[in-house]
């Protein structure tokens, strides 16, 4: 009796601190994408104090201002679809490859993207983000699907394969991409708008077109979180685990398609969310799927809706495209991820 007595203390602290510390971090990712959704529709070409944008949430904001503010809804809506979208699917990607550098570039998503904007621009005459958005969506859709069937032509889908067939679609639709852009200067001018990535001159249209994918997305990928768990194992513990690693492979590389060909054809092509964000999110919580899913959901728009509010305040009156910024951030950072991986092996 007396040998178990400092045990229990010790496991009962140990369980309240672990509780404690994941209270800590849920607060603060939360507080976290609530500064940055207040920062979204704070900055612009001026500036609106935050006083003033609490006036006009309450509904009591002069008629000029409440038009300012509000013409702001729409880009951080999207931020916010956007953000989610692209840092689930990474982490879904990563830890089905169990490729710390995979992305949602890597399954051609982006390429087929592209391809249908520009094909859609070129042969039918399609102009504006609506349009390109329903010729965006399902191309990015076309290429995921056939990304799985080339890795899937031995009947069980290898990982390298997969990769394999990624790069030879991108390199094949880039090429297409090429060819008919350079060839036609109104699909050059839509497409080389679209390709850097934007929240801006996107309307509510968009964001109402893209979130029911990004919703089935989303919840496939919660439902997986326990299954990707007993996968992480290998496929012999999830055998003896009671999950079945081949759906499970299946569902988590679709609801990642899904959801990156959303957040691709509204806002175009973004880089480094879905690469940088599982990073931080494995470094603050572990290997648990389900709680990386949970913090990837929240860290993943308030990043993407920062870096969007440098780009709206580093060339005022001007504005950089959230693209660029993040490709400036995620570039350091990726060598930074590779010198580690490189020391720890």
């Amino acid at each position: 009796m007396t040998t178990d007595s400092p045990v229990r203390p010790t496991a009962a602290g140990a369980s309240r601190a672990g509780a404690g510390r994941s209270a800590v971090l849920w607060g603060g990712c939360l507080a976290l994408l609530v500064a940055a959704l207040l920062a979204s529709v704070m900055f612009g070409s001026k500036t609106t104090p935050l006083r003033d944008v609490l006036d006009v949430l309450r509904g009591h904001g002069d008629p000029y201002l409440t038009t300012v503010v509000e013409s702001r809804y729409p880009r951080t809506a999207l931020g916010v679809l956007a953000g989610v979208c692209l840092a689930v699917a990474g982490t879904l990607m990563q830890g089905v490859t169990r490729n710390p550098l995979a992305d949602p570039g890597l399954l051609g998503i982006n390429a087929g993207a592209a391809a249908g904007i520009v094909t859609g621009t070129a042969f039918a005459g399609a102009s504006g983000s609506w349009a390109a958005l329903w010729w965006a969506l399902p191309g990015a859709l076309l290429a995921g699907a056939f990304v799985h069937l080339l890795a899937a032509g031995g009947g069980r889908t290898g990982l390298v394969r997969l990769v394999l067939a990624g790069a030879v679609l991108s390199a094949v639709l880039g090429a297409y991409i090429q060819a008919v852009a350079l060839s036609k200067p109104k699909v050059f001018d839509s497409y080389r708008y679209w390709v850097v990535g934007a929240l801006g001159g996107r309307d509510w249209d968009v964001l109402w077109s893209t979130l029911p994918f990004a919703a089935v997305g989303l919840g496939a990928a919660l439902l997986l979180g326990p299954g990707l768990n007993a996968l992480a194992l290998g496929d012999e513990s999830a055998l003896s685990l009671g999950a079945r690693p081949a759906v499970l492979r299946a569902g988590g590389l679709a609801a990642a398609t899904v959801m990156s060909a959303a957040a691709t054809a509204a806002v175009g092509p973004i880089a480094f969310v879905g690469l940088g964000v599982p990073h931080i999110v494995r470094a603050l919580v572990g290997t648990d799927f389900r709680r990386q899913i949970g913090f990837a959901a929240l860290l993943g728009p308030a990043l993407l809706l920062l870096a969007d509010v440098v780009g709206r305040v580093l060339l005022r009156p001007q504005e950089l495209m959230v693209g660029v910024v993040t490709a400036f951030v995620g570039a350091p950072a990726l060598l930074l991820a590779v010198r580690r991986m490189r020391e720890a092996t």
